[in-house]
């Protein structure tokens, strides 16, 4: 076992995107574990839009202290353990954050056992909170129903591509919004979605008149703004809108303003539900029950982005908010167990 620990620290509070300098590279020794703790080796750091939420500001959970290690959803091995939960070559998962191994309290780590069939990348691609967040958002708060239209913005990315295949087994007819030609691609050639409206090359509003000729009945929402506002325009009575994310607001350095068209949900009688996956712990289980046979029946697919290497993870965020990224942004910080 290597003796330093190679770490990502915030040491600043980020203007607009996160950049490198906001960050310091430390290395130091990996602390000996005391009774109760684990130490893990991390193999996979997800990069997630909440991430820049944490560096800024407290939300549901507080804002990461300046001089700490950047807090991160990690998978790894546990390689020494005096927790009587844990058993060295055990892959767990938990806050292990930007860093090459995590030593410390045990509480929060939770066991990733290994399914046939399926890599461990699943535990982020379709599983874990990226899956869990997809699947309790459409099924637990927009409630789909055979024949209604779908409509899911940042289609391509990780929930998104997730929510909208979903929508599909769920019997919806399921439109994508998403950033490129390519993306549109995938979401309907390979993912099944019936439409795609490329943002950055259609005029939105225009786009989802043909596209959802007969209104939209769900919207299960990454990113806010404008397009928030398009789709709002569109929304029928009775309409639910999955409140997931705000992507197109994490970089802003003023208050975003509208939608100017709020007024639809009071007109529409819509409802409009902000959610977290962290609501659902208990439920897991149920998630990953459906989950696992969508995958191995081929219902449910999913793409990794890899990033190599820890020193890229600062870089490697903002292709989040450029839209570089397409499936499920995760870095490689060291090797699988054989």
């Amino acid at each position: 076992m290597q003796t330093n620990n190679g770490q990502w620290r915030l040491i600043a509070r980020p203007q607009g995107r996160a950049k490198e300098s906001d960050f310091e590279w430390r290395e130091a020794p990996t602390p000996a574990i005391r009774d109760g703790e684990i130490l893990v080796r991390i193999i996979y750091l997800s990069l997630d839009p909440t991430n820049r939420g944490w560096m800024g500001m407290d939300t549901y959970m507080p804002a990461v202290p300046l001089g700490a290690v950047m807090r991160g959803i990690t998978l790894g091995v546990v390689e020494e353990s005096k927790n009587r939960d844990f058993a060295p070559g055990d892959i767990v998962q938990g806050l292990g954050g930007w860093q090459e191994y995590y030593a410390g309290d045990a509480s929060g780590w939770t066991k990733a056992p290994r399914i046939p069939g399926l890599p461990l990348t699943a535990y982020f691609g379709a599983m874990g909170h990226i899956g869990y967040t997809a699947y309790f958002g459409l099924m637990d708060v927009a409630r789909p129903k055979p024949g209604e239209t779908l409509v899911v913005t940042a289609a391509a990315g990780a929930v998104g591509s997730l929510a909208g295949q979903m929508g599909k087994i769920a019997g919806c007819r399921v439109v994508g919004i998403a950033g490129s030609d390519e993306k549109c691609a995938w979401i309907t050639q390979e993912l099944g979605f019936d439409s795609a409206v490329n943002y950055k090359k259609q005029d939105v509003r225009e786009a989802l008149k043909s596209a959802c000729p007969d209104g939209i009945d769900i919207d299960f929402e990454n990113v806010g703004g404008p397009i928030l506002e398009a789709i709002l325009d569109r929304l029928n009575l009775y309409g639910r809108v999955a409140l997931c994310g705000l992507i197109s607001q994490y970089n802003a350095e003023a208050p975003p303003t509208g939608p100017a068209n709020f007024i639809n949900i009071l007109i529409k009688r819509a409802r409009v539900q902000g959610f977290l996956v962290l609501d659902y712990a208990s439920r897991f289980g149920e998630a990953a029950s459906a989950i696992v046979p969508w995958l191995k029946e081929g219902k449910l697919k999913y793409r990794i982005d890899m990033v190599e290497g820890l020193r890229a993870a600062p870089a490697a965020l903002n292709r989040l908010f450029d839209g570089a990224n397409i499936g499920k942004l995760l870095v490689r910080v060291s090797d699988e167990p054989a």
